[in-house]
């Protein structure tokens, strides 16, 4: 009379926006006995549980009764999506500059060296099954606890109804392989087209999922404006480097991030450098691919243009957003800006004179309507350039995340000590997104607006 799973998740990489479905039943005792319940108890951790015993305290527990099928539905999704997060900090191996970071001198993911782990974005997923009765003697009975065959990789994404739903028997879930790096069109974690644009001063990672050891090295060929090669080299996956030496349990090994960005790119490569010195790279290009032990392509090649310097004088606002998939996307503002300063604050009416002095004195900047405090919020409206329809998935995701920031762009300075200006939380102002097309449109240009998410407060009177 042991407990059955019916019905799990069919893939074992698990957005947590997902709905997280196992399907259980025990036939002869839902049929038979008193007060069943199904019971799971759900394990969530950052390395998969060598085993589950009597002693091993699971992170929740939920109990279910069966329903007009004798069978318990359980969905995890509103446990599960507590335990991961978008990473901002960069993991300890990491690098700013040839720097490892620590906890007394940390750097933000998107300025990373090279690799860097996750470090809340995954979770492990464990779950064990059983079924709980009164028999006929009135005691509590237990039957043996049953687990899934997989342990489930959680990570902090979503699914949109447009996503391709694989149903096999009774299990179902939403097609990932794409993300695994294991052939040359496999993608890493963005929905932004394959090329981008960005200025030598643009930091910015691309994440890509592990769920197999099978990234051996990242390929970065560089060239210029006319589309000739002038400069390659490979970044091994090594801890050294800011990922590992040896595939483990940890999730942290399961998602990671690669600085690939011009100013990335600055921080630690002699060959970009010299290439930056030479004025080579500008308006050529960056191009990255995965590759495994074996030199062969292991994901789709993205290209970074390099923008020449802007001629026009306008301000560049580098904006950075979590994507569907729980990792960073960018996008370069360089038109037509304004920044713009509302206020707000108290007032009170000051007398006139000097009413606590010797002498009275009619004093000029004394009496009237005075400001306690002024409280200043900034905005900025900025402006896209003319952009491709394949551009329109990535505003998309701009306008529905809900984390966005300011970068700011690359310092020859070394040290630690400016390193909270590099990252500046904003709040989006513009509350929808129309998407444009060439046929209705003609051109493709965006305008959005954002608000600093932090008030500064002036001097008290």
């Amino acid at each position: 009379m042991a407990t059955t799973i019916e019905q799990v998740p069919f893939y074992p990489q698990l957005p947590v926006g997902q709905e997280v479905i196992f399907v259980v039943s025990n036939n002869p005792i839902v049929g038979t006995e008193l007060n069943v319940r199904f019971v799971a108890d759900v394990y969530i951790s950052s390395t998969i549980p060598t085993a589950i015993n009597a002693a091993s305290i699971p992170t929740a527990t939920f109990k279910t009764t069966p329903n007009n099928a004798g069978v318990g539905i359980f969905d995890f999704k509103q446990v599960v999506e507590n335990y991961v997060s978008a990473d901002n900090m960069a993991f300890e191996d990491s690098e700013y500059k040839g720097v490892t970071t620590t906890e007394d001198a940390r750097h933000d993911l998107h300025l990373i060296d090279k690799y860097s782990r996750n470090k809340k974005a995954a979770r492990w997923l464990t779950i064990q099954f059983k079924t709980q009765y009164i028999d006929q003697f009135g005691d509590v009975q237990i039957d043996t606890p049953i687990s899934p065959n997989d342990n489930y990789q959680l990570f902090n994404g979503y699914l949109k109804y447009t996503d391709e739903l694989i149903i096999f028997n009774n299990d179902f879930g939403f097609n990932l392989t794409n993300f695994n790096l294991s052939s040359p069109s496999d993608r890493f974690l963005t929905n932004a087209p394959a090329t981008q644009y960005a200025n030598l001063e643009d930091y910015g990672t691309l994440a890509y999922l592990a769920p197999t050891d099978a990234l051996s090295y990242i390929k970065l060929k560089y060239f210029n404006s006319a589309g000739v090669q002038i400069g390659t080299e490979n970044v091994d996956r090594t801890l050294a480097n800011g990922a590992y030496n040896v595939y483990s349990t940890e999730i942290s090994e399961r998602l990671l991030y690669f600085g690939c960005f011009p100013a990335n790119l600055q921080n630690w490569s002699s060959t970009f450098q010299a290439l930056v010195a030479a004025g080579t790279i500008n308006g050529g290009s960056i191009q990255v691919r995965a590759f495994d032990v074996g030199n062969t392509a292991i994901s789709k090649t993205y290209t970074i243009n390099v923008n020449c310097p802007n001629l026009k004088g306008y301000e560049s606002i580098r904006l950075c957003w979590l994507n569907q998939w729980g990792a960073w996307d960018y996008y370069t503002f360089t038109q037509k800006s304004v920044r713009s300063i509302s206020t707000t604050g108290s007032t009170y009416e000051q007398l006139a004179g000097t009413w606590n002095e010797a002498t009275y004195r009619l004093d000029s900047y004394k009496g009237g309507k005075k400001a306690f405090r002024v409280n200043a919020t900034e905005k900025i409206t900025m402006n896209s350039e003319f952009v491709s329809e394949s551009e329109n998935v990535m505003f998309e995701e701009l306008t529905n995340s809900p984390e966005l920031y300011i970068l700011e762009g690359y310092q020859t300075d070394a040290s630690f000590s400016a390193l909270t200006q590099y990252v500046k939380p904003v709040r989006l102002i513009t509350s929808s997104f129309t998407k444009k097309t060439i046929a209705n449109d003609k051109l493709i240009q965006y305008t959005f607006e954002v608000e600093k998410s932090k008030t500064l407060r002036t001097q008290s009177v």
